[in-house]
């Protein structure tokens, strides 16, 4: 499994993924889930992937030569030529069915589901940022104010943080510093998702990028910001008073009605009666 996030703000683009692969326990391999498409001032542009490694190595490897029929009179549209990121995001969606078209039908015919789940997102000379998630069957929506960032593979550990800090005016660094949190997070909770971490940070009208970054278990900052994340969580936790179930000296016990909890069974052991 793998997880990955990009976040879509006012200043810039952040994309950040895992490397990890389980074929099962005894077998643990790291490919890398992301895809840097740059030509400097004309567009830059960032895949992530998750699913099935064979199926997302597939759509990637075709990508770049995948067409788009346009006006017999026009150019077929590429992701090299494009002239919006909708259409980048269209392309891509025909690869992920050409690939389906190739492969769908034997890959179920062994049981083996065609799981993709995509995220591309950049800028092209001309247009504003945009960023977009695609689907299995090619289809896709794209992030709004209100949903300013997306996920793909191990999502649900990551993503309370990201709900609580990241809106539209959100800085570029809090931002990467935010999406680092959530991916500690997810390493935390899930055996799936491992080391080395890419990162890109992605700055409005720039069309390229200084800040790609390979994240190891040897680099200082994210050894920093997982050892105090977990320091301040423990010190918030530990400042929140204990429950009192009688009052006590808590502010606002919690108030305990019996009869709202009837519908429980008691389980008692073979010399106890069941009240």
């Amino acid at each position: 499994m793998t997880y990955c996030v990009a976040i879509k703000l006012n200043a810039g683009l952040v994309f950040l993924s895992d490397s990890r692969t389980n074929a099962g326990l005894d077998q643990i391999s790291s490919f890398r889930k992301m895809m840097v498409y740059e030509k400097t001032g004309d567009r830059f542009m960032v895949l992530l992937s998750a699913g099935n490694l064979s199926i997302s190595q597939s759509v990637r490897e075709i990508l770049q030569v995948t067409k788009l029929r346009a006006h017999d009179d026009e150019e077929p549209i590429t992701i090299w030529n494009a002239r919006s990121m909708f259409d980048v995001a269209r392309v891509l969606g025909a690869a992920v069915r050409r690939v389906y078209e190739r492969d769908g039908e034997a890959l179920q015919r062994s049981g083996v589901d065609f799981n993709v789940s995509m995220i591309i997102g950049g800028q092209i000379l001309g247009e504003g940022m945009r960023l977009f998630q695609v689907y299995s069957a090619g289809n896709f929506i794209e992030a709004t104010a209100e949903t300013p960032y997306f996920q793909v593979g191990e999502s649900k550990y990551g993503k309370p943080v990201l709900d609580r800090v990241i809106n539209p005016e959100t800085p570029l660094d809090e931002a990467a510093k935010c999406a680092l949190v959530s991916m500690d997070s997810t390493l935390k909770s899930n055996l799936s998702v491992g080391l080395p971490l890419d990162l890109v940070v992605y700055e409005e009208g720039q069309f390229a990028s200084d800040k790609i970054v390979c994240i190891d278990e040897y680099n200082p900052y994210f050894r920093m910001v997982h050892e105090t994340w977990g320091e301040r969580l423990r010190q918030v936790f530990d400042s929140i008073e204990d429950p009192a179930w009688n009052g006590g000296i808590t502010e606002v016990p919690i108030r305990v009605e019996p009869h709202r909890n009837q519908h429980l069974k008691k389980i008692t052991g073979p010399d106890e009666k069941l009240v």
